[in-house]
Parts: structure tokens; C-alpha cells; sequence
């Protein structure tokens, strides 16, 4: 097939604003399904795990190939919930162009503003459907009108809805003066009402008015009065979505069947194909400085980014990949150029959902899955060993809450750790740790939710009923001042001992995370051992001085020291620099720092001020106030994560079950000292248990 009838998108929008409705649908209508899946009965086919359709929520992200009109869609689902927000950025990395849904009736909601910004990094063209226009309450001017407000998405209208809420019955095209009906899966042409020409003829005018802005033929044909084609205005309008200058809107009612088919046919006409996005850029493998493109083309270098990993029952691990450039074949030797060492293709599968199709080349645009690629991870590039590349790796968020999990007995210990390293896999912004001294295992992800679904995958996936400790807030440790510290290591015990010597500067260094640097002159410290000194530092930043928790933005500057012939070696080195960074934290005024999170509540005006009241209780600082809509008011704001457990329960009771919030990580900050000496007591005394 053409490249340039490939579409790789992703749908993306707030919690419940109807993403994977609007996936089934298309699915349904390309061919892909018999039936239509639903996500209040369990049984939508993007939702294929298990916790996804128990709660009705998309986790993980689902690629699915479909076809419409002789044309190849990529799709991705994403999940709306902010606990999985690395599916959305991952996903956003490989896609060409955006589906964003919002719901008629909440309009821009919370996580919406997250995806929009995520999808403005990676400057992905989008188009707007606003769904549910069969709601009580639906209002498709004003969804618009915060698209503007709020996201400075400069949305046109393309569709006019024929009624509103329980009587929308169909939907007008404007560049195409055409009117459409529905029954129950068919859309059907229907004359313009009489009531709706002149709003029909005054949303062309103000839609060739904002276009002219970006074609100069069209602003002189505009201005001189001339009838514009059809084809004119798809081709201007189509440059500008990919260009990001406007957003189209549709609008429908996926639900009911309503309007999917039209926003089929926009994803054809507005949103990019590969060619269209044009030459990935990457660097050179030796030097990051320097630039290599791969054009999506067969001509050029394989080059793909591997941008999800699945652990498949029947299958094994599936890596996902978004090919850029060139063609991969089944057994093929290919390079991962971010781990430096060769892979070889296993087998080469399409995806649909749950299901698979064995297919034995791939080319660019394709997004496949591959078998039994052995140390490929979430982010990295895949590319001829002859012409290697380094593609941008994906952004992964840090993790900010953390759980103690146990096995039920020691023997299901193994099995455990092999079910959490499959996940961990996965999933970049999980991780798992052990504690050194008590030498218990602790999760860590983006939010409660997040760390639920996982011990419920254990569970059911993986046969391991764990038991889990009360989530706790994952802190970091940093310092304040500037210090000095020396350290000998001397250890004498019978035949060869240890010995080494280090100085070492140790600074604050404020959101630049680890620095080291060596300053030694003379050889006082032999080269091969300046990494041992490195090594040392960096095994205690793991592990924490204070309280156990990771240590963050500080610079080590090596000064001086001195070696024995003899006795010195690595491991005496690493030991010394350990301590002797030690030493100094503890000099330097050390704090904890504590995860604070960006709050966005949605509340009806006559809540406002006991939400407010609240927030402030939590050690909250409001940003803004804003109207959301008629009646409802935005509040923005930064809280500890620490204030946060137990949350939403109160505002469902504050507000009688009417305000809903979004949370997302925003950084780390100081703990006040008080809290600082509360919080160490704690954890002294957790210790101390036996």
C-alpha cells in the first residue's frame, strides 16, 4: 500500500468523555468487528484485560489496524486516566496525528489539557470530536469555546450539530453544504432542514474567512467573491491542521451510532500519513552532536522506535515498534543502538487488539509486534547494523507513590519477583526496589490506581496473591549547603588489606539531578580507580542516607585522595567513597523533599468556598479560579501528594458526589521541618518494629 494512505492516530481525552465508544465504532464500521464492543457491559475490544473492562477504564494502550476507503488507520487507544499517563506519552511519540474527544457536556475537562500539552510536545496535527451530543446539558458551541479558552487549540467548527441533546438527530458538513441522518448503522443524506441554510451559510463563511488566513489563492477568491470548491477548502484546511495552526471539530454521538462515519472520513482528510510528517531525526550513535534523518521511504536504513512491551499468555513478550524507515523482514539481524547490542526478529505480527496476524515483512508507517526480541525496552531504537541511529526516547515520569508488598509464603517468593520483573518490563513508570535493611519488597508508580491494577494483575495473571502494606508517599532526599568531606579507608586483615583515600566537595544542584566530577591532578588517584569512586557514590544515592529513600540533585566534585600500591583495589575504593559521601550529606544540611502535585478541581459554584477551605487544610496553594461553565467553577492549584490519600472520597461527600479533581505530578519540594522530623520519627519507628 502507498505510504500516503497509511494513518497512524491515537484517541486521546479526559476519563469517560467516550475515547474507546469512539474506538469501537470505527472498528465496527471499518470492518473489524461484527459487533459493536461495549465498555459498560465488559466487553469492548481496545479494553481486553481483565481490570479494564471489571472498571470500565482503558490502562493499557491497544493498537489496531483497520481499513476505510482503501486506506490503512493505525489506531491507538489511550487511556484518559492521569495514573497512566506514560500510555498516553508513549503512545503520542509514534503516532503521526490525534483524535482528541471531549465530551459535549464537560467539555474541556482536566486530563484534557494534560494530553493537549502532551500532543503540542510532540507537535502531533490533531482534530476535535465533541461525542455524547445526546446528553442532557450538551453544548457544542461551548466545548469549542473552551478548546479556545483553555487549550489555544484555535478550533473551527467543520460540523453543525441538527439538534441538540435527546433531539440531535444528525449532523450538517459544512465544507461540503451536505446534511446527514442516521438509523441505527447507517448515515443517510438528508436534505439541509430549511431552519439551518443560513446558519449553514454563515459557519462556511466564517470557516473560508479563517482559512484564507493561511492561502493567499483562497484569501484573493474570498475577497473577490468567488465560489469556493470543495476540494480548495479540504486541501488549505488539511495543510493548516498539519501544520498545527488550526484544529477541525466534528461532533456526534458515538454511542448511538452517530457521526463516526464522518469522523472516519476527517481522520482520511485531515490527519497526516507518514510522508506527510516527513523525515524522522535522530543522532549519531558516537556523537549525540551530530544528526542523522531517515526518510519514510523503503530506500532508506531500517529505523524503528520500540515503544511498548506486552506480556502475551500464548505468545511470550510482544515488543511493539513504529517503523520509520526502510523494511524488516522475519529474521533479520537489527541493532538496538540504546543498549549497543544486536537483536534478531523472531516473528513479525499485526495487531488487532487481542488477536494477531503473522505477516512476514513490514514497512514505514507500519506499526507491528514482535516476538521474541530479548533485551528491547520501552523506548529504544531498533535500526540496520550498518547505518545505526539513536531516535528521541520517550519521556518517563518519576514514580511518586510507593507500596510494601509481601508473598503470601517464602516459596512464592521467586514467583513474585519474576511477575513484578515482567511488569516493571512493561511498564517504564513502575518500578520495584528491596529494601536493604528490611528486606522488603516496595512498588512504585504514579498514583493509587495505578499500583492496584498492578497487584491485581499479579493476582490474576501471574497466580500470586500478595499481601500489601498502606501506600506511602515515595520521597527523595537532597541537601542544602556546601561541604567538604575526607574519608581513608584503611583495613589491615591478615595478608592483602584495603586501602584508599578520598576528598570530595559535595554540593547542592537543584533540579540537575547527579553530577560528578573529577578534579584529581597527579595521578594521586589512579584513572582506573575514579570510576570505583563513582561507583561507591552512586550505590548510596539508591539507597539513601537519612530515611531510605532515593538521594537527588547533588554534585560530587573528587578533589584529592591517595592509593597504596598493594592495597588498594575497586572494591576499597567504592567502599571509601561510599562513606566519605556519607559523611558529608550528613554535614550538609540534609532534607527531604516530597512529591507535589498540579490539582485541577471541577466544582459547581456552591461548593467553591469549603473546596477551597480544604485544599488550604492540605498544605495547598490555589493558582487560579476560573469558570469551567455555566453555573461550575475550575480550581488550580499545587498540593502534597502526602495531603492527598483519602481525597476523593471527600469531595464526593463535599460536594454531593457533583465535583470531580485530576491530579498529575508536577515536582519535588521541600518538606517542612516540622513535618521533615515527624516524618523521620515514622519511619525510625516502622524500623524498629520487630
Amino acid at each position: 500500500m502507498p505510504l500516503n494512505k497509511f494513518r497512524n492516530i491515537g484517541i486521546a481525552a479526559h476519563i469517560d468523555a467516550g475515547k474507546t465508544t469512539v474506538s469501537e465504532r470505527i472498528l465496527f464500521y471499518t470492518g473489524i468487528n461484527r459487533k459493536m464492543g461495549e465498555v459498560h457491559d465488559g466487553q469492548a475490544t481496545m479494553d481486553f484485560m481483565k481490570q479494564e473492562q471489571e472498571r470500565g477504564i482503558t490502562i493499557a494502550s491497544a493498537a489496531i489496524s483497520c481499513f476505510w476507503k482503501g486506506y490503512q488507520v493505525n489506531l491507538i487507544d489511550t487511556p484518559g486516566h492521569v495514573d497512566f499517563t506514560v500510555e498516553v506519552e508513549r503512545s503520542l511519540r509514534v503516532i503521526d496525528g490525534m483524535i482528541a474527544v471531549f465530551c459535549a457536556v464537560g467539555g474541556v475537562e482536566p486530563q484534557s489539557e494534560t494530553v493537549w500539552n502532551q500532543a503540542d510536545r510532540y507537535k502531533v496535527p490533531r482534530i476535535g470530536f465533541i461525542n455524547k451530543m445526546d446528553r442532557t446539558g450538551a453544548d457544542f458551541s461551548e466545548v469549542i469555546t473552551q478548546m479556545n479558552h483553555n487549550l489555544d487549540a484555535n478550533a473551527i467548527p467543520f460540523h453543525i450539530p441538527i439538534g441538540v441533546e435527546e433531539d440531535f438527530q444528525g449532523i450538517i458538513d459544512i465544507i461540503e453544504r451536505r446534511a446527514f441522518g442516521f438509523t441505527d448503522h447507517e448515515r443517510i443524506e438528508i436534505p439541509i432542514p430549511e431552519e439551518y441554510q443560513e446558519r449553514c451559510n454563515d459557519a462556511r463563511n466564517f470557516l473560508i474567512e479563517k482559512l484564507a488566513d493561511y492561502d493567499d489563492d483562497l484569501m484573493n477568491m474570498f475577497l473577490d467573491d468567488q465560489d469556493i470548491s470543495t476540494e480548495m477548502l479540504k486541501k488549505v484546511a488539511r495543510d493548516a491542521t498539519l501544520k498545527l495552526m488550526i484544529t477541525p471539530v466534528f461532533c456526534g454521538a458515538a454511542y448511538k451510532n452517530k457521526g463516526v462515519q464522518l469522523l472516519l472520513d476527517a481522520v482520511i482528510d485531515y490527519l497526516p500519513s507518514p510522508i506527510d510528517k516527513g523525515a524522522v531525526v535522530g543522532t549519531d550513535v558516537d556523537n549525540p552532536e551530530k544528526a542523522h534523518t531517515r526518510c519514510p521511504s523503503m530506500k532508506d536504513p531500517f529505523s524503528a522506535l520500540a515503544f511498548k512491551l506486552i506480556n502475551d499468555p500464548y505468545v511470550g513478550q510482544q515488543t511493539f515498534i513504529r517503523i520509520y524507515s526502510g523494511k524488516l523482514v522475519n529474521g533479520m539481524p537489527i541493532m538496538n543502538t540504546t543498549k549497543g547490542k544486536p537483536e534478531r526478529i523472531g516473528r513479525i505480527m499485526r495487531i488487532h487488539a487481542k488477536d494477531r496476524e503473522e505477516i512476514h515483512e513490514a514497512g514505514p508507517g507500519d506499526i507491528v509486534a514482535l516476538i521474541g526480541m530479548k533485551i528491547t525496552k520501552t523506548g529504544d531504537t531498533l535500526c540496520d547494523p550498518d547505518h545505526p541511529i539513536c531516535l528521541e526516547n520517550i519521556q518517563i515520569p518519576p514514580a511518586v507513590i510507593e507500596l510494601k508488598v509481601m508473598p503470601p509464603s517464602q516459596k512464592e517468593q521467586q514467583k513474585m519477583g519474576e511477575a513484578l520483573k515482567k511488569l516493571a518490563n512493561e511498564d517504564p513508570s513502575f518500578n520495584v526496589r528491596v529494601d536493604d535493611e528490611t528486606n522488603e519488597t516496595i512498588i512504585a508508580g504514579m498514583g493509587e490506581l495505578h499500583l492496584e491494577i498492578i497487584v491485581d494483575r499479579m493476582k490474576h495473571e501471574f497466580g500470586v496473591e500478595v499481601e500489601v502494606g498502606e501506600p506511602a508517599v515515595a520521597y527523595r532526599e537532597t541537601i542544602q549547603h556546601e561541604v567538604e568531606s575526607a574519608y581513608k579507608h584503611s583495613k589491615q586483615t591478615g595478608g592483602r588489606g584495603q586501602f584508599a583515600n578520598t576528598v570530595m566537595r559535595i554540593e547542592p544542584n537543584t533540579g540537575n539531578g547527579f553530577e560528578f566530577v573529577d578534579k584529581i591532578k597527579g595521578g594521586v588517584i589512579p584513572i582506573e580507580y575514579i570510576p570505583s569512586v563513582q561507583k561507591g557514590i552512586l550505590k548510596t544515592l539508591g539507597a539513601g542516607i537519612i530515611a531510605g529513600f532515593p538521594i537527588v540533585d547533588v554534585k560530587v566534585v573528587l578533589l584529592d585522595g591517595s592509593y597504596h600500591p598493594v592495597d588498594s583495589s575497586d572494591m576499597a575504593f567504592q567502599t571509601c567513597a561510599s562513606i566519605c559521601f556519607k559523611n558529608g550529606f550528613l554535614k550538609a544540611a540534609p532534607i527531604l523533599l516530597e512529591p507535589v502535585m498540579r490539582i485541577e478541581v471541577n466544582t459547581p459554584d456552591d461548593y467553591i468556598g469549603e473546596i477551597v477551605g480544604n485544599l488550604n487544610r492540605r498544605r495547598g496553594r490555589i493558582e487560579s479560579m476560573r469558570r469551567h461553565r455555566k453555573g461550575a467553577q475550575k480550581v488550580n492549584g499545587f498540593v502534597p501528594l502526602q495531603e492527598m490519600f483519602g481525597y476523593s472520597t471527600t469531595l464526593r461527600n463535599m460536594s454531593s458526589g457533583r465535583a470531580n479533581y485530576s491530579m498529575e505530578f508536577y515536582q519535588y519540594m521541600p518538606v517542612p521541618p516540622s513535618l521533615q522530623e515527624e516524618i523521620l520519627e515514622k519511619i525510625r519507628k516502622a524500623k524498629a518494629k520487630p
